[in-house]
């Protein structure tokens, strides 16, 4: 990020948090200029809010000509007898390509605001100091949401470099097939760190349902993990086990205040080397309050992340030391060359043969990285899950077994 809202590692902002270019009036002539534009490299892909509009127009004007046809032919046959059919149905012709015509222009505005929404978005994005990319399909990140059902993209993403990498963008995937077919809508902010962290999830209680969470996964619930404070009354925190010193070493009292203060209303996901923001709504909109909202949240947090660069796994350590070669014993050096005057032979490590001794892994500092135990959570079938197949399995023996039947008589 670049903006002025944005923090920068304690320095100050290169550029003004600037959204003129979300609401001011559009020149058409750079408009059509930027199509051209996306068109010639292959960007101008076709965005939900399109193929949702020609979906609503379609359905929309095959309702009204099914119910209009119907009630036209039995208006055409009642007036047949009096020898008004003729003018009946070109009244009848005239409204259906009235319809016809409406549902077309319909479909080129809704065509229209798609390319006027991608335009301000980038003129946005340039205003402070980021890039545009309109579309994206099946994005390679490894939050929860991603590699979820099929059609999987990512629109309207906004993207900053500095002071590190910071991606908004809108998400959608599908699930199931036929009536069943279900589309997720998210908005996601993507936020690269510096080192492989362990898998995280903040689940924010404000947006939670009848049913728990509404993220799309579960996790033991022996994972979580409870902070000092009120942070608990925002967030449920979850980590792998044995990693619950690593979590208060992430979370201190500073940054957790930072995560109430500015993204209560925001999921959170640590993952690999990725911090990730979710909500069930659009986040790159063309609405300047939202903008600022995740500006300054994100801002917030950048000011912080930097800290979490000097985290290590001691479990990478640990994995080090009990895979470390153990000394052989002998009457020779295993390398075949004489032990070094001093030491009884044996004691040379094999492969060390230049050096009389070899550093402890222990004592080393772990590599950047995650141990294998702390990469995912543990995941859980959701409890609404569990509740819909037990009601499933008891309607199901009672079928069977004819006691629906006679309780119903």
């Amino acid at each position: 990020m670049s903006a002025g809202t944005s923090a920068s590692g304690g320095g100050a902002a290169s550029l003004p948090f600037d959204t003129r270019a979300l609401t001011a009036p559009v020149d058409k002539a750079e408009l059509r200029a930027y199509t051209a534009q996306l068109k010639a490299r292959g960007e101008a892909g076709t965005t939900f809010a399109q193929v949702l509009t020609v979906v609503v127009v379609v359905f929309a004007a095959l309702i009204f000509l099914t119910l209009f046809g119907s009630i036209a032919t039995v208006a055409v046959s009642m007036f047949s007898r009096s020898g008004a059919r003729g003018g009946l149905g070109v009244v009848v012709f005239v409204i259906m390509i009235g319809v016809i015509a409406a549902a077309v222009v319909a479909l080129v505005r809704g065509i229209a605001r798609g390319s006027e929404r991608r335009f301000r978005l980038a003129r946005f994005a340039a205003s402070n100091g980021m890039s545009y990319l309109p579309t994206l399909s099946d994005p390679a990140l490894p939050g929860m949401i991603f590699g979820r059902g099929s059609s999987r993209s990512a629109s309207d993403l906004v993207r900053g470099e500095r002071p590190r990498f910071v991606e908004f963008a809108n998400y959608r995937y599908t699930t199931g097939s036929g009536k069943n077919r279900t589309t997720h809508r998210w908005g996601y902010v993507a936020i690269k760190l510096d080192v492989p962290l362990p898998h995280i999830v903040l689940d924010a209680l404000s947006n939670n349902g009848l049913f728990g969470s509404n993220l799309p996964q579960s996790f033991d619930r022996d994972q979580r993990l409870s902070l000092e404070g009120d942070f608990d009354q925002h967030f449920a925190l979850y980590c792998p086990n044995g990693y619950e010193r690593d979590a208060l070493y992430l979370f201190t009292p500073d940054i957790m205040a930072r995560f109430i203060d500015n993204a209560a209303a925001l999921d959170v996901e640590i993952v690999d080397q990725w911090l990730f923001l979710y909500a069930k709504r659009d986040m790159s909109t063309l609405d300047p309050a939202t903008w600022a909202w995740l500006f300054g949240a994100v801002g917030a947090l950048l000011d912080k992340l930097a800290q979490w660069g000097r985290w290590r796994d001691e479990h990478l350590g640990a994995d080090a030391a009990a895979s470390a070669p153990r000394p052989v014993s002998g009457d020779a050096p295993a390398s075949g060359m004489p032990a070094p005057d001093g030491l009884p032979a044996g004691m040379v490590t094999p492969g060390a043969a230049a050096l009389p001794f070899a550093a402890p892994p222990q004592m080393l500092t772990p590599p950047p990285g995650v141990a294998p135990q702390g990469r995912r959570l543990q995941k859980r079938v959701p409890v609404a899950t569990i509740i819909v197949m037990v009601i499933f399995g008891i309607v199901w023996l009672a079928m069977q077994s004819g006691l629906l039947t006679q309780l119903m008589r």
